[in-house]
């Protein structure tokens, strides 16, 4: 595997564990940050689910444009807009593309973009002390990383204005009412738990689970008709798989299936 500067990387068998590694910046995202985690996103070579979560007591607390002594996106004429264009969305982009399950365990803030890192997850699990914050609004700014996408699409636009247009922070029990989450869990268990789901889904159907997250995308911004037609013609892949056979068989015999993600 790649030697990585901002993020550690764990192979565990079928699982990757990607921890975001600047504690002592609450694990802001710097650009080098961004492209290291589409890096290893994209080379996932046999894992069959990714589990994203950060070093010391936060999760990621927003984009770190002045890194390394660069000069502040705020003080370079178009930085933010080619920051996100080149390194900040093409990484969140990469975690809602992923052809496996991405589980994301969220300690203490997740802000800016690191609260659309977070949200990115196909399940997101946070520690009760964790929040989640876009607080753009506090400096004349806007939330950016696909955070209005994500925001709209999980809990409405009533409750998505409010945390852009006022700059609450929404802690992670409140997000789990909302439906913003998966789960609210005590901290000190919230890397067993996550780390227990991900590896459940890293022997599952991984065919079946792609297939799905692409249904599922096509289900928020498509029609009727088209979701007929994607989840026909995943079910013909799904369908020809060796998953499905096994699964098919362990059913009739009455045990457990043993996934291979093949």
């Amino acid at each position: 595997m790649s030697d990585y500067e901002t993020i550690l990387v764990e192979r565990d068998g079928p699982l990757l564990t990607i921890t975001l590694n600047r504690p002592d910046r609450l694990n802001a995202m710097p650009p080098q940050m961004a492209d290291e985690l589409g890096a290893a996103l994209y080379d996932l070579g046999d894992a069959r689910a990714v589990l994203i979560t950060g070093a010391g007591k936060g999760f990621c607390s927003g984009a770190d444009l002045a890194a390394r002594g660069e000069r502040s996106a705020l003080e370079t004429k178009g930085g933010s807009h080619r920051a996100l264009q080149n390194h900040y969305n093409p990484a969140v982009s990469q975690v809602l593309r992923a052809p496996v399950p991405v589980i994301t365990a969220v300690n203490g803030p997740a802000a800016g973009v690191g609260c659309s890192l977070a949200l990115a997850g196909d399940f997101v699990l946070a520690g009760k002390s964790a929040y989640f914050l876009q607080a753009f609004v506090n400096i004349g700014l806007v939330p950016d990383g696909g955070s209005t996408w994500l925001l709209a699409r999980a809990i409405g636009r009533a409750n998505a204005t409010r945390m852009m247009m006022l700059g609450e922070k929404i802690g992670a029990e409140q997000a789990e009412q909302w439906g913003l989450i998966y789960k609210a869990v005590d901290d000190d268990a919230l890397l067993s738990e996550a780390r227990a789901l991900a590896e459940k889904l890293a022997n599952g159907p991984t065919l079946a689970y792609a297939t799905m997250k692409r249904n599922i995308a096509t289900a928020l911004d498509g029609t009727l008709p088209e979701v007929f037609l994607a989840e026909a013609e995943g079910q013909r892949i799904a369908g020809a798989s060796a998953d499905a056979m096994e699964g098919g068989m362990a059913f009739l015999q009455k045990r457990k299936a043993e996934f291979k993600g093949k």
